[in-house]
């Protein structure tokens, strides 16, 4: 073979990082070993790899091509001298896991995963939906967790879970125990709401679409446990999964909204890029999620420790 692994190796951070300083600095390598690396690889085949654009460098039509198949094959080669080295585990493994998934599932489903294959190496994202995706297409993570929906084509996605959003407020807030409420009512009060580009965001717009009328948001918030905190402390009203609410339902701190007009549904998914080769510990990964959910209809009933 006219092309080594180290080759490839830096082909693909600098794809990824879009810079050869920052793909060094992720190799351990120093700028001048990868910047040679990567030159004496499209020396070799007389190609051109990635166009510079500005201060970064972007895949072109061919870089594009060879992502995937460079991926692949280091990821199988990280397999080949693992088994040489009669390492234990089942290999490296990067996950990202939206809010909702990452705060209440993934870290149960590690340990989990960690316990049965203790010489693994697992790392943990929790990014919005968007940003996951993103992640997934440029070869970032092996496995995305989303809660919303993906329509990328160098994406697979596969149903994991069914899981429902509600509506919620403080129990002293005068929509507590009014009710089945209005659509129209509920877009006048104040919304304590998570960000553009999150599952949870775009299931509760889309659930509202069909009124001309739009949420009167008062704060933004990436993450669930701000939100839960701000609407408990009267500022206004929410919504998240039922999954992060179950313990503050049973408490009373939050109180559910009934809202019959909006269907809150949605589905948690399994997502990787086409092009992805399933190692091992992906696999492996993969059924402790399905034995995490089988039988279970959906995820706020799904047996968890406790958390507040």
């Amino acid at each position: 073979m006219r092309y080594t692994l180290r080759q490839l190796e830096v082909f693909v951070a600098v794809a990824q990082h879009e810079s050869v300083s920052h793909a060094a600095r992720a190799l351990a390598l120093s700028q001048s070993a990868a910047s040679t690396a990567l030159a004496e690889l499209e020396r070799q085949f007389d190609c051109q790899l990635l166009d510079r654009i500005g201060r970064r460098l972007k895949l072109n039509a061919l870089g594009f091509q060879l992502l995937p198949k460079a991926v692949a094959l280091l990821d199988r080669a990280e397999e080949v001298e693992e088994l040489l080295r009669g390492q234990q585990g089942v290999g490296s493994l990067d996950v990202g896991a939206t809010l909702t998934i990452g705060n209440y599932l993934a870290t149960l489903l590690i340990s989990d995963f960690m316990q049965r294959h203790p010489g693994s190496r697992v790392r943990l994202s929790v990014r919005n939906t968007r940003a996951i995706i993103d992640s997934v297409r440029h070869h970032e993570l092996d496995l995305g967790l989303i809660e919303g929906q993906c329509e990328d084509d160098d994406v697979i996605t596969q149903p994991w879970v069914e899981d429902e959003l509600a509506v919620f407020c403080s129990p002293r807030h005068p929509l507590a125990g009014a009710g089945r409420v209005e659509l129209d009512r509920l877009l006048r009060e104040a919304w304590i709401m998570r960000e553009q580009g999150s599952g949870t965001r775009l299931t509760l717009e889309q659930a509202a679409r069909h009124r001309r009328g739009r949420f009167n948001i008062l704060l933004e918030l990436e993450h669930t446990e701000g939100i839960k905190r701000a609407v408990e402390s009267g500022l206004g009203i929410g919504c998240v999964s039922k999954l992060a609410l179950r313990d503050a339902f049973g408490r009373g701190s939050l109180v559910a909204i009934p809202t019959p007009e909006l269907d809150l549904s949605r589905q948690f998914s399994f997502i990787w890029h086409r092009h992805k080769y399933l190692a091992t510990g992906m696999r492996e990964f993969l059924r402790l999620c399905r034995q995490m959910t089988e039988g279970i209809r959906r995820s706020d009933q799904i047996d968890l420790p406790h958390y507040s």
